[in-house]
């Protein structure tokens, strides 16, 4: 059975279209402004009918960025309720460490704001090939250290602090708690990343076998490191699943679907970080391909999803 064929039907018809409007999907455009430029016009079209959430407020604001290098630009999501003691979610938006900005996850943000009672902070961190490693993990450390000293201006529990991001986020999710470990602060309570970016090497079966999906393939994977890492090594903090030592790590959850590149290098990851001593949730997801409930939102597999990360999300702020 080809790799497409093991798709969950439903989440299969987005999947389609996109393969249809975009043959080879995003990665296939060769310029990289154009294919940012793409990806942008195409989330406008699909947000521009939305009318406001009148359960969030939203601000964009900056904030000083790591020593010698710009502010960062931030997206601030707080619920309206009158909830006296919040926790707070430092956001990080996917796209391989290449793509993206404050709008790319705002609809994800936005409910992980609404369904958690979180004050959500997104952030805009430097992209590659212009910025390569460590860039984006200094400008999310420096980021939880603002927000982690901030949270009487957010009105956020700052013993509630959760760092949050999918794919890419998902990596820079792991790597900010490394560097909050191995610096000493600050403490994160809970780290949550769906389908991480994790591992420069592409040696896992999973990774060769994810070759024409459309969405993440193998071969935008290996170009994304190649510009991510800048011509160096990869160590810990770019590339976790070097890591040698996962203890005392926050407790995380991580799920991945079984048709998505990373799966092998998460299941390993997970192995290692239980085999340190951590706590981790861990779910393959039969059918889903990467983000898949982002783009096929209403299949029934990704309510199942969305709907586990924001239980778990609860549970662990509680």
């Amino acid at each position: 059975m080809s790799m497409i064929d093991r798709v969950d039907p439903e989440s299969r018809i987005p999947l389609d279209a996109l393969n249809a409007a975009l043959p080879g999907g995003f990665n296939a455009i060769a310029d990289l402004a154009t294919r940012r430029a793409t990806l942008d016009g195409m989330l406008a079209m699909m947000t521009a009918d939305l009318p406001p959430n009148p359960n969030i407020s939203i601000e964009d604001s900056s904030i000083p960025g790591p020593a010698g290098a710009p502010d960062i630009a931030i997206r601030v999501y707080r619920p309206n309720t009158p909830a006296a003691s919040k926790p707070g979610i430092l956001f990080f938006h996917g796209g391989g460490m290449v793509l993206g900005n404050l709008e790319t996850d705002s609809l994800s943000a936005a409910a992980l704001c609404e369904f958690t009672g979180s004050v959500v902070v997104s952030v805009d961190y430097r992209l590659a090939p212009e910025n390569p490693a460590p860039a984006a993990i200094e400008d999310c450390y420096a980021a939880l250290r603002w927000m982690h000293a901030a949270s009487s201006e957010l009105g956020f529990d700052p013993t509630r602090l959760a760092v949050y991001g999918g794919s890419a986020g998902g990596g820079l999710a792991i790597a900010t708690a490394l560097v909050a470990r191995d610096r000493g602060a600050p403490i994160i309570s809970f780290v949550m990343a769906p389908y991480p970016m994790i591992d420069d090497r592409n040696e896992s079966e999973s990774s060769k076998a994810v070759v024409d999906l459309g969405i993440w393939d193998r071969a935008g994977n290996i170009e994304a490191w190649a510009w991510y890492l800048g011509g160096k090594p990869a160590d810990q903090y770019s590339a976790p699943a070097r890591a040698t030592d996962l203890s005392n790590l926050p407790p995380m959850f991580i799920d991945v679907g079984d048709c998505d590149m990373f799966m092998d290098e998460d299941i390993a990851f997970v192995e290692k970080l239980r085999a340190d001593g951590g706590t981790v949730e861990f779910t393959i997801y039969p059918g889903a391909y990467h983000a898949s409930e982002v783009f096929a939102p209403e299949a029934a597999l990704s309510v199942k999803i969305s709907g586990r990360r924001i239980e778990a999300l609860k549970a662990a702020l509680a």
